[in-house]
C-alpha cells in the first residue's frame, strides 16, 4: 500500500535567482507544482508516496519525471502528453524572499489529465492529496474529483491543499466557490493565513478552523509564516513556532510543512486518536522541515531529508 499519493500540477519554476551585473533577472528552471512538491517532501521523509499527472513530451517534461524518481515518488502515474507542453510558472522573489507567480499554462499538460487516465492510475492509498489548482478546468477537474471519491470509497483520508493564486483563477468569486467545494469531501486539510478568510470568512486561526471542522473536516492546519503554524482536531487546538532562519526562498515551504506532516500521519491508525502530545509532535517536526526548506533556493532541491531533521 502507498503511504501518500497526490494527483494534479507539476511544473517548472523558473525561480529568480538574482540579476546580474546589468541588473537583469536571473532564473534557474527547478522541479515544482504543489502536489508534487508533497510528494517529494513526503518522500524523502520516509513516506511512499505515488504521484498522478501529466507532463509534456518535452525537455522539461523529461526533468519532471527523472526528479520525482530520483526522489522515490513512484511515476507510473505521471502521463505524457504528446499534444500539450509542460506547464511553466515564472516565480519572482522581492527582497524578503516573498513569492509572485506567473503561470504559462493555457493550455499546458497538467491540466489534460482525464477521468480514466486518472483512476486507472491510482493505487491503493492511506492518503490522497490534492490541491485547488488541479479544480480550475476541465478535464483535470473531473478527474481529481473522480479519483478523490473512488479513493474515499476504498478507505484512504482525503488531504486539500486550497492554494489561492489570483493569476490563474482570474475571478476571485469564482475561486472563493471552487476552493470551498470539496471541503465536505476531506479528512485534511493546510490552509495559509492569508487563503483562510477566502475558505471561511474569517482570519482568525481558531474561528476559522473551527468552520471547517463544521465542515466534516477532522484536522486543520493553518500555516501562519514565520509566526508557526496552529493546528485543530476535533477540540483539540493549540500553536507551535517555527525555528529562525535566514529566509532564502519562501517557495515550497508551505508544500514541506504539509508533506512532513502527513508522512507522520500516514502511520497513525486513526486522527481520532491522536492526543495533543502527538499533535504538537508532529506541527514540529513540521514546522523544522518547512524552516530547513526556506533557508535554501528552489522548491524541490531545497527539501530535506529525514537525517537532517533527526
Amino acid at each position: 500500500m502507498t503511504d501518500i499519493t497526490a494527483i494534479g500540477e507539476i511544473l517548472i519554476d523558473l525561480t529568480q535567482t538574482g540579476t546580474d551585473q546589468n541588473g537583469i533577472a536571473q532564473f534557474a528552471a527547478n522541479p515544482g507544482g504543489a502536489p508534487a512538491n508533497l510528494a517529494v517532501a513526503a518522500s524523502r521523509l520516509g513516506a511512499k508516496t505515488a504521484f498522478i499527472g501529466k507532463v509534456g513530451a518535452d525537455g522539461f517534461g523529461a526533468i519532471l519525471i527523472r526528479t520525482l524518481r530520483e526522489n522515490g515518488v513512484d511515476v507510473k502515474g505521471l502521463l505524457t502528453d504528446g499534444k500539450e507542453p509542460t506547464t511553466l510558472a515564472v516565480v519572482s522573489l522581492d527582497e524578503t524572499g516573498e513569492r509572485s507567480f506567473a503561470f504559462y499554462r493555457d493550455p499546458s499538460a497538467d491540466v489534460e489529465l482525464t477521468e480514466e487516465e486518472a483512476l486507472a492510475a491510482l493505487p491503493v492509498t492511506k492518503i490522497l492529496h490534492f490541491g485547488s489548482l488541479s479544480l480550475t478546468t476541465e478535464p483535470a477537474y473531473s478527474a481529481t474529483y473522480s479519483a478523490i471519491r473512488a479513493a474515499k470509497a476504498n478507505g484512504a483520508l482525503i488531504s486539500y491543499d486550497p492554494n489561492y493564486r489570483p493569476s490563474i483563477w482570474k475571478d476571485e468569486d469564482r475561486a472563493i466557490r471552487a476552493m470551498r467545494e470539496p471541503l465536505p469531501l476531506v479528512d485534511i486539510i493546510k490552509v495559509a493565513d492569508n487563503e483562510l478568510p477566502l475558505l471561511t470568512g474569517s482570519d482568525d486561526p481558531e474561528e476559522g478552523s473551527r468552520i471547517l471542522c463544521e465542515q466534516g473536516i477532522r484536522l486543520v492546519f493553518v500555516t501562519l509564516g514565520e509566526n508557526g503554524a496552529f493546528y485543530r482536531c476535533g477540540g483539540i487546538t493549540g500553536c507551535c513556532p517555527v525555528p529562525k532562519v535566514t529566509v532564502a526562498d519562501t517557495n515550497g515551504a508551505g508544500d514541506t510543512f504539509f508533506g512532513a506532516a502527513l508522512s507522520k500521519i500516514a502511520g497513525r491508525n486513526s486522527l481520532d486518536e491522536l492526543t495533543k502530545e502527538e499533535l504538537e509532535e508532529i506541527v514540529r517536526f513540521s514546522n523544522r522541515a518547512a524552516a530547513a526548506t526556506v533557508s535554501r533556493h528552489g522548491a524541490i532541491p531545497a527539501m530535506p531529508t529525514i537525517e537532517e531533521l533527526v
